[in-house]
């Protein structure tokens, strides 16, 4: 079935002829993270709109790589396949991807990493139509920067002529992507604005939440940092860390908060579910990142559709958000005293108009809907057909 056909099943799905739909990605549920948060929201939106889906995804977590999970599943109508990887998880290597391709009416690849290349240089072989959502390409962290733009610029560029349609989620994203394909795509990520919907505290609270997987580029320990001040400052303030280990794990988290005697001022959360999340919210006013790198800023909105007011690092993907949502406060975080200071200002403001802000932050989150936003992908979806029909 071609797929612009889908939304004519889509009151009556037909499972086994509609349309289907091959998202490629390295890790995905049980997995929390940005990545893997997107791609299972878009999934479950192109299912309600009559698509079949897939997603195919590597075997086990980066985490706990020596744990195996099972090699299918079904989670929301979405058939998972998990399939055995080597090498880094960087850049994991993953072949087997190509067996699961066949039935295929699009394949669409999260991410710029191995899977990216490898169907790229391997069209030849599954002849079919592919599009990309960057995520912020590979620009985590400034390690090794100059050789990520030497690789950015020849084999990225290259891979990308494999693909109908490169499409940034980010504004950040869409400048540095047309510098190698002219004619990139915005699609901005959704968030999912009603997993923790209108929680955070009623009146304004010195208490902080952080949200984000444990990596290096969350710049965890310049957060802590800015908590240090704090605590001189007014010893009310309180802050919860929230989030699933990564390249730092449990304990480099705590022996950070310990090293800097904010035992009973920090508190950890590692993996929570959503309902413990919730929880945590209720007790808070403030959001906080100090991550020097993000693709989008999808925790930032999903802070914000809680009625938290977050106070963020400067980066590019947060000084975007930030220009459409004047309510977010930057900061340098690379200056602590600088930090908690911005971190003060935005529980001032708040505390003198709580309701006001508040309602002003819920208000901004909702043209992030996943309906809105998946409805775009679907567009481009469609728009592709006869493309895909020509390519192959």
């Amino acid at each position: 079935m071609a797929i612009v056909e889908a939304d004519r099943v889509r009151e009556k799905p037909q499972p086994e002829t509609a349309p289907l739909i091959v998202h490629v990605v390295r890790q995905f549920l049980p997995n929390r993270g940005g990545l893997e948060d997107v791609v299972a929201n878009l999934a479950r939106q192109t299912v309600r709109r009559g698509y079949r889906v897939r997603v195919v995804t590597l075997d086990s977590l980066f985490t706990t790589p020596e744990n195996k999970l099972p090699p299918r599943e079904n989670i929301d109508d979405i058939e998972v396949v998990r399939i055995p990887w080597s090498g880094s998880s960087r850049y994991p290597l993953a072949p087997q991807v190509f067996r699961h391709l066949a039935d295929a009416d699009l394949v669409h690849v999260h991410a710029i990493d191995f899977f990216f290349d490898a169907l790229a240089w391997g069209r030849l072989l599954h002849r079919k139509p592919m599009i990309v959502t960057t995520h912020g390409g590979f620009f985590h962290t400034r390690k090794y920067v100059a050789i990520k733009k030497i690789w950015f610029r020849t084999l990225t560029r290259a891979s990308a002529l494999a693909y109908c349609r490169v499409v940034c989620c980010s504004a950040s994203d869409l400048k540095q992507f047309s510098e190698i394909v002219p004619d990139s795509l915005l699609i901005e990520n959704g968030a999912d604005i009603g997993k923790f919907a209108d929680t955070a505290s009623r009146r304004a609270k010195r208490r902080i939440v952080t949200i984000g997987r444990f990596s290096v580029n969350k710049r965890l320990d310049h957060l802590l940092d800015a908590m240090v001040v704090l605590k001189t400052r007014d010893a009310e303030w309180h802050l919860d860390i929230v989030g699933a280990e990564s390249d730092l794990n449990r304990a480099d988290v705590e022996a950070a908060i310990e090293s800097r005697n904010l035992s009973g001022l920090v508190t950890l959360h590692v993996s929570p579910d959503n309902g413990a999340i919730r929880r945590i919210i209720t007790n808070a006013s403030l959001f906080a990142s100090a991550s020097e790198y993000e693709g989008f800023g999808l925790v930032a909105l999903e802070a914000m559709s809680a009625g938290l007011l977050p106070v963020l690092n400067a980066n590019d993907a947060f000084a975007t958000l930030a220009e459409r949502h004047p309510a977010i406060m930057l900061a340098d975080f690379t200056d602590a005293r600088a930090a908690a200071t911005a971190i003060e200002a935005a529980y001032q403001g708040l505390s003198r108009q709580t309701e006001t802000m508040r309602a002003g932050l819920l208000d901004a989150t909702r043209g992030y809907s996943w309906d809105i936003v998946a409805g775009r992908y679907i567009d481009l979806y469609r728009s592709l057909d006869i493309v895909a029909v020509e390519n192959i």
